[in-house]
């Protein structure tokens, strides 16, 4: 197969959260258990960050191979979804994985995938591990896919584990409270291995006390910790939170030294050593535009809180969302007198105009309704006075239809 063909086929063949929702999720770890010993273990092959949370999993595990990669060590990174191109996924030193690499691993390892019936997810897991093996990193940052305890990625014995926050998000299948969602996420604990919580939060320290208790393993809730404070490349307000959290890790861990200078430069410059997109991204000055891949209750707070901090005349937003988001609560976060531009996104769980629009109008909210991204964008542009500001987002798919 060609590469366009591979990746159809992982596209197609199996079930993928990221197209299919909660019917793609597997929550067991069977599977990859079978395939890692099918690839002879390639997991054990490298040492490891484990990251998990509700939001700001992305930005910190991106900040960490920055940072890592600045002090000279050689990085793999693990994260998902992806924006544009499969590939994004699986880099080492900001360098996605090459497209023959995709293509000769799913053809090695075809009947094996389609014997076992793999999710798209795991045999993506088995990939980006065997790749981080066979490149001999010095260290991979492994971002976790879904909650935390069965997701594929829970197979590694990382030097530390971050958990960045708990948010309620995928409730359908990590759990309708905080205490339960924190749960699966303190599943990435493993005997002995520090834990960095990056926020404390009352419903949930105490999960975290009694996990790492029990498995005799330090916690550091780093919200409690003075950390200098640095110039960084990515510019929402939410990442000082983020950042806390990175920084604990980095101390609290023994297995990589880490000077100041390579903080320094790598928290000012993550989207330049790994390519990061989507995070409060500015696209235009002139009216200013923003996208940013928030897509819950919790992300979405913080990044409009950013938005009300911004100086603008008059605020146009272009929102999609997908099925499984509480959206009656969500759209109460944001203004009134703004003019939106509701858009679907084009996955199969994207939600459809109709139903977004009942939600809208329950909320008091007024604007247009286009089938797709680019022509809601193009609109709002076209209204945008220059003193405007332009944000889109909602959904990490809609992002990802105009990067």
């Amino acid at each position: 197969m060609t590469y366009k063909e591979t990746i159809a086929w992982m596209f197609q063949q199996l079930p993928m959260y990221q197209q299919k929702g909660a019917t793609a999720f597997k929550g067991k770890l069977d599977n990859i258990n079978a395939f890692a010993s099918h690839l002879n273990h390639p997991e054990k092959k490298f040492k490891s960050i484990h990251v998990a949370g509700t939001n700001g999993k992305g930005s910190s595990s991106h900040m960490l191979a920055s940072i890592l990669q600045e002090e000279g060590y050689k990085v793999g990174l693990y994260t998902s979804p992806h924006l544009k191109d499969f590939r994004e996924r699986i880099k080492i030193d900001g360098k996605k994985v090459s497209k023959q690499f995709v293509k000769d691993f799913i053809s090695a390892n075809k009947p094996f995938l389609e014997y076992h019936q793999l999710s798209f997810f795991e045999m993506t897991v088995g990939m980006a591990f065997q790749f981080f093996a066979e490149e001999q990193v010095d260290v991979a940052i492994v971002e976790v896919g879904l909650g935390g305890r069965l997701d594929s990625t829970n197979i590694i014995n990382p030097e530390i584990a971050l958990i960045t926050n708990i948010g309620l998000d995928h409730t359908a299948i990590l759990g309708d409270t905080l205490e339960k969602i924190a749960m699966e996420k303190a599943g990435i604990i493993k005997r002995g291995v520090p834990v960095v919580v990056s926020e404390r939060h009352p419903k949930t320290e105490m999960v975290f006390k009694l996990i790492a208790s029990q498995l005799k393993s330090s916690l550091t809730f780093a919200d409690e910790k003075d950390y200098p404070t640095y110039e960084m490349d990515l510019k929402g307000r939410y990442q000082e939170k983020n950042v806390k959290g990175v920084l604990a890790c980095l101390t609290e861990q023994s297995s990589f030294s880490v000077a100041e200078k390579s903080i320094k430069r790598g928290l000012k410059q993550v989207v330049k050593n790994t390519g990061l997109l989507g995070r409060w991204q500015i696209l235009q000055k002139q009216p200013l535009v923003v996208c940013d891949t928030a897509h819950n209750l919790e992300g979405l707070s913080l990044v409009m809180a950013q938005v009300q901090k911004q100086s603008y005349k008059k605020l146009h937003l272009v929102l999609g969302f997908v099925n499984d988001k509480e959206v009656a609560k969500i759209l109460p976060l944001f203004p009134k007198d703004a003019s939106y531009y509701f858009v679907k996104p084009n996955v199969p769980r994207g939600m459809d105009l109709d139903v977004l629009k009942n939600y809208a109008e329950n909320q008091g909210l007024k604007g247009g309704y286009f089938e797709d991204v680019s022509t809601g964008l193009a609109e709002a542009k076209r209204n945008a006075k220059k003193k405007d500001m332009v944000y889109v987002g909602g959904s990490t798919f809609v992002v990802a239809e105009i990067l």
